[in-house]
């Protein structure tokens, strides 16, 4: 429950960031994204107890399902924080930019959904088509350096309550220390470390606050307009970024398959098939509804069973998480729980998913994951100029990355950028080649290597246009803006051109002697 609320208080709060009016994301995109929610885990609860039915035994524990981490900081980093800020450039007001964000968000939720119900009947081709190198190292990347850093702001802006709310998580989910009473580490991180939060509001000068006074929207009605379906009309303006959304649904798709076999072992044998489908209605539901952050299983399954937990746990999520969305307090709850009280959680989570790939991953590919990481880093480098040169007072100057006068700084700046762009997929890949290499692949890590120049060449990869924009390399005038400018045409050439070469190199490479038969995971072990 407490992780959900946390997923929740984080897309506001990332949104709040951008200039996203907040009441806005409240009545629109919370009870949608809750809905998904209470859908899911409504659904686990009943199939734990067909299961326990079927199989005449008592202690069948559900499949645990909440909001996606991942894809709470990559939907609202790369799609509806971006794409907020266009609508504003684009001279609309604050509302219709919402309006616009909001319709791009479900886009590309509702298209995810679709994805996981296509996927899921071919689970095990997707396993086998793409190592877990690739799929675990991208999703270790934005773990590691967004879902456990970025929330370090958050928790080191209020060092008192954050450090103790962290320490608290840390120890007891991570050491595995308890806590007196068996009280759950994140409860009692949110009682400690909140009693110390309003506390320092209490003294004056400590420069904390109690948090105004709020009016709960009681059964907001906002997110019902979705199902006018008025958001079909900005398919447009969702489709460069559906590249960085599908691969997160893809990323929730293996995270399946992975939970369903971590519950098999722990003695609960679920049909793989039937999770990724409950999790992808869960999103289309979600989606259709006007929420913007899809649904996964949950890593965890062993744990909650080790602590006696049934199936009455995922039914209180879904009440307390669908009904904080649907009925309205959940306006209480951001007003009230304080971030950096919660946000540990986050780090958690980005820790354990960092683990689990590793430890999910064949010992010779850690070099592959660790590869994966590198352009997430090339993102988080991004972060901080890119929010001081969209300042407004340095935009008022006219100052940006392209004045600076230093041109190696200049220089740098670009291809941080470009390597940033797309960083989702550019892990993906670079670790899968990594992974075809060192298990003597050359050819197919050759064909990964051809996949990316093309990707490159249309921007879906390395764009190095404000907002990750797609675009055409070449093309008459008349086409406008969809076309590449001579300026930056150069650079994604070369780029493209990086990438041709190299796998024109590994292809000659392939059928040169000496290579030896390809590694298997029975390899590994022996």
């Amino acid at each position: 429950m407490l992780d959900n609320i946390a997923g929740l208080l984080l897309m506001v709060g990332l949104l709040a960031g951008f200039g996203f009016p907040v009441e806005f994301a409240v009545s629109a995109m919370v009870p949608g994204t809750a809905l998904g929610v209470l859908i899911g885990d409504l659904a686990f609860f009943y199939v734990a107890f067909r299961l326990a039915h079927k199989t005449g035994r008592d202690d069948v524990t559900a499949m645990p399902l909440g909001l996606d981490t991942p894809s709470t900081f990559g939907v609202v980093l790369f799609v509806l924080g971006p794409s907020f800020l266009q609508g504003q450039a684009m001279g609309l007001d604050s509302t219709a930019a919402a309006y616009r964000t909001w319709h791009i968000g479900i886009w590309c939720i509702v298209l995810s959904g679709l994805l996981k119900f296509a996927l899921a009947p071919a689970t095990e081709w997707v396993r086998r088509l793409i190592p877990r190198a690739g799929l675990l190292g991208s999703l270790a990347a934005i773990a590691l350096v967004l879902i456990s850093f970025l929330p370090l702001m958050e928790i080191l802006g209020r060092p008192l309550p954050g450090m103790l709310a962290l320490v608290i998580v840390l120890t007891t989910l991570v050491a595995r220390i308890p806590l007196p009473g068996r009280t759950p580490g994140t409860l009692g991180a949110l009682v400690v470390a909140g009693a110390m939060y309003y506390f320092m509001c209490a003294i004056p000068g400590t420069g904390y606050e109690f948090p105004q006074a709020v009016t709960a929207a009681w059964f907001p009605t906002q997110w019902m307009e979705s199902w006018k379906f008025e958001w079909l009309a900005n398919f447009g303006d969702a489709l460069p970024y559906l590249p960085i959304v599908m691969p997160f649904a893809i990323g929730t798709v293996v995270g399946g398959i992975d939970c369903t076999e971590s519950a098999k072992a722990a003695g609960d044998d679920y049909d793989t098939r039937t999770v990724i489908a409950v999790e992808a209605f869960a999103t289309v539901i979600a989606g259709l509804s006007g929420g913007v952050i899809q649904t996964t299983p949950y890593i965890g399954h062993p744990a909650y069973k080790a602590m006696g937990g049934r199936a009455a746990y995922v039914l209180g999520t879904a009440l307390l998480v669908g009904s904080a969305g649907l009925v309205g307090y959940f306006g209480w709850l951001n007003a009230w729980i304080p971030a950096p009280v919660v946000y540990p959680i986050l780090v958690f989570v980005g820790l354990e998913i960092t683990a689990q790939s590793f430890l999910a991953t064949p010992r010779r590919h850690y070099a592959a994951v660790a590869l994966a990481c590198l352009p997430a880093l090339a993102f988080l480098a991004m972060n901080l100029p890119g929010r001081i040169f969209g300042d407004e007072a340095l935009r008022k100057l006219g100052i940006d990355a392209t004045t600076l006068g230093d041109p190696m700084l200049r220089a740098n700046l670009k291809t941080i950028g470009m390597l940033s762009s797309g960083f989702i997929l550019t892990s993906l890949l670079w670790a899968w080649a990594l992974a075809a290499a060192i298990d003597r692949r050359l050819l197919l890590a050759a064909k990964v290597l051809l996949l990316a120049c093309v990707l490159t060449l249309f921007g879906v990869m390395h764009s190095p246009l404000a907002g990750n924009r797609l675009f055409l390399p070449f093309g008459p005038d008349t086409w406008g803006d969809i076309v590449l400018d001579a300026a930056n045409r150069k650079f994604v050439l070369e780029f493209a051109a990086g990438y041709l070469a190299s796998a024109a190199m590994l292809m000659a490479w392939s059928w040169m002697p000496g290579i030896g038969k390809p590694l298997t995971d029975d390899d590994e072990l022996h």
